[in-house]
């Protein structure tokens, strides 16, 4: 069974950490009905949805992927860059314990999940303002034993990995090269998104389903000629607090 963890946007969404964007304005109320829609998006594509509510003290702890990375074998609790939002983990862990064996990364090793692209047995991970040289090297020693691989790519124009690289398949990335290093990737095919929506490189894959934000048409219509199967939402509201539609779940087989 597909499994798909989220949790209710805070209040405080307002206060979220930026750190490339300027702040906005989030409308709390749309906020919550945008965030609705995408829990409906998942149930479509046919995950079980769980929706916490234990963190809503903390800005930005509806972005629970950056909290943990679960894996087949075990899940992984991050050591989360931001200090603002290390104590999301506790909450999530609780939950996860009832899925995988719990694993942490502990500082000065910091990784968030949102740095790391899963394809197959390789983690990509993103060496980002929030995921540094000792989280690599952590991750990689963690992980060995079940025969993953880690490759760092460097990160310089967004917050994470997957802000600005996600995989549409195992053979195909789409990417915006102006924010990520593509050199690392060089084995996939690598689609850039248009130059008017550099933030639809993040999408959110779930089996054959490719989820799309809604706003994002000229991407949209790019993968539609390729005969990817499309599904949009709108999550503009979160796109303001610099997010994705990879951060708001964690995804896996129960």
């Amino acid at each position: 069974m597909l499994t798909a963890i989220t949790h209710r946007p805070a209040p405080a969404l307002n206060q979220c950490e930026l750190t490339f964007l300027s702040a906005q304005v989030i409308d709390i109320d749309q906020a919550n009905r945008q965030h609705a829609a995408y829990c409906d998006l998942l149930r479509q594509c046919g995950a079980e949805v769980i929706t916490l509510d234990k963190n809503l003290h903390m800005p930005d702890s509806v972005f629970v992927e950056d909290t943990a990375l679960v894996l087949d074998e075990i899940a992984i609790i991050t050591s989360m860059g931001a200090v603002s939002r290390r104590a999301e983990t506790a909450a999530i862990e609780t939950e996860l314990a009832h899925y995988r064996p719990i694993s942490r990364l502990c500082r000065p090793a910091q990784v968030e999940g949102g740095d790391v692209l899963r394809i197959g047995h390789t983690l990509y991970v993103g060496l980002s303002t929030r995921t540094n040289a000792a989280g690599v090297k952590a991750l990689a020693e963690l992980v060995a034993p079940y025969g993953y691989e880690v490759i760092g790519v460097s990160v310089t124009g967004c917050l994470h990995l997957k802000t600005g690289c996600t995989a549409l398949d195992d053979r195909t990335l789409l990417l915006n090269p102006n924010w990520i290093d593509p050199a690392p990737l060089a084995g996939f095919e690598q689609i850039p998104v248009p130059e008017a929506e550099p933030f639809a490189a993040n999408i959110l894959r779930i089996g054959q389903t490719i989820c799309l934000h809604a706003g994002f048409t000229q991407t949209g219509a790019l993968l539609d000629q390729r005969g990817y199967q499309l599904e949009v939402v709108d999550i503009s509201e979160f796109l303001k607090a610099e997010a994705g539609l990879t951060c708001m779940s964690l995804i896996f087989n129960s």
